[in-house]
């Protein structure tokens, strides 16, 4: 066999390897992923945050949690002493399903990072037998639907971490009015950082939104084909309705 075609052959073995690590990473931060939805569905928040890096964040609701302090003291401090009276796993009557769905993962070239967007549909509620009003847990159901655009980030051990979890909740409805009946900020942005509220954000967002307000959350990823940032117009109306809120703020 000549030396070309031997040097022909190692280099097809070589991409092959990339392709094959680059393949096997996807599936990994695809698992990690979805791995986090089951474990939001049945509240088990301490395990939640194991699949953070040390230095990762959260990025959600106007609100910016960083580090694995921060982490905690949001799905501990704050989700778990509000939804499970403080208990790590579901409660009878509440229901919190997150399903993970169109997930489009891009991997580093160096295999170190990676990044996802993917979409949840989220069904809740709490049923009526099971409301205790004194701590605020009212009957409800309602529909949530978000985005996520997270990264990740592979440790020294050759395991992919969470290291930031953005995830923007863009429309909520109760389950008996729909859509067309949502108030503007249905959930309260938080506006009080930590440790002033101690459960609350190190950092806020300014540019977050909820329906009906409706704008596009910036692809991490260029267009496939063209190669080119994708990018939404807004149309004229909307721009002078937003500045009007801007305005009253």
């Amino acid at each position: 066999m000549s030396e070309d075609r031997i040097a022909a052959l190692e280099a097809k073995l070589a991409d092959m390897e990339r392709r094959l690590a680059r393949r096997e990473d996807e599936l990994d931060v695809r698992s990690l992923q979805y791995l986090y939805g089951y474990l939001i569905d049945k509240c088990m928040y301490d395990q939640v945050v194991d699949l953070f890096s040390d230095d990762g964040e959260v990025r959600f609701f106007g609100g910016v949690w960083k580090g694995k302090e921060g982490v905690r003291r949001l799905y501990v401090d704050r989700f778990r002493k509000r939804f499970t009276h403080d208990t790590n796993g579901p409660v009878n009557g509440f229901l919190l399903d997150h399903p993970q769905i169109q997930t489009i993962i891009t991997v580093s070239d160096d295999g170190q990072f990676a990044w996802l967007r993917g979409r949840s549909t989220m069904q809740a509620g709490r049923h009526r037998d099971f409301t205790h009003p004194e701590l605020g847990m009212n009957e409800r159901q309602w529909w949530e639907g978000g985005l996520y655009e997270n990264t990740y980030k592979k440790g020294a051990d050759g395991k992919w971490r969470i290291h930031v979890l953005d995830y923007f909740p863009h429309w909520h409805a109760d389950f008996d009015k729909g859509w067309s009946k949502t108030e503007a900020e249905y959930v309260p942005f938080p506006k009080v950082l930590y440790p002033e509220d101690p459960s609350g954000p190190d950092a806020l967002i300014d540019d977050h939104w909820l329906w009906p307000t409706h704008k596009l959350l910036p692809f991490h990823m260029k267009h496939p084909i063209t190669g080119e940032d994708m990018l939404a117009e807004r149309w004229e109306g909307d721009r002078e309705h937003d500045a009007a809120l801007a305005a009253k703020d």
